[in-house]
């Protein structure tokens, strides 16, 4: 059984940095890609950052800059370090891995999200 456990949430004023983490641990075919997404209240869940096993990194526009994303192949985990907050960066934070578990087929896990709160 797969599991995704996140850590690393939290208040943090602006401007201040947060690193979260997230260790997936059960029985995975081939890790390709784990990123982390985020929603805001009323929003909809939008790609902060991912990263492939080759360490191509993609990260959303609004984060550029300030967020960093490194992964663990060896331990399957994944973390996000979260420098120069902003109030908007405001929102619950999920672990995304994606198992490729065949030719074109694939699996997708997401953490419980944590709760990442920055103030003014």
């Amino acid at each position: 059984q797969v599991r995704l456990v996140e850590s690393g949430g939290g208040l943090v004023q602006a401007g201040g940095s947060l690193r979260l983490s997230c260790a997936a641990s059960g029985s995975f075919v081939s890790i390709n890609a784990m990123g982390w997404y985020r929603q805001a209240p009323g929003k909809q869940r939008e790609l902060v950052a991912d990263i492939t096993s080759g360490g191509s990194t993609n990260y959303a526009d609004s984060v550029k800059g300030r967020f960093t994303i490194s992964r663990d192949n060896a331990k399957n985990t994944v973390s996000l370090q979260m420098n120069s907050l902003k109030p908007e960066d405001t929102a619950v934070f999920y672990c995304k891995v994606v198992d490729r578990t065949g030719l074109n087929v694939q699996s997708t896990y997401w953490g419980p999200g944590t709760q990442v709160t920055v103030s003014s």
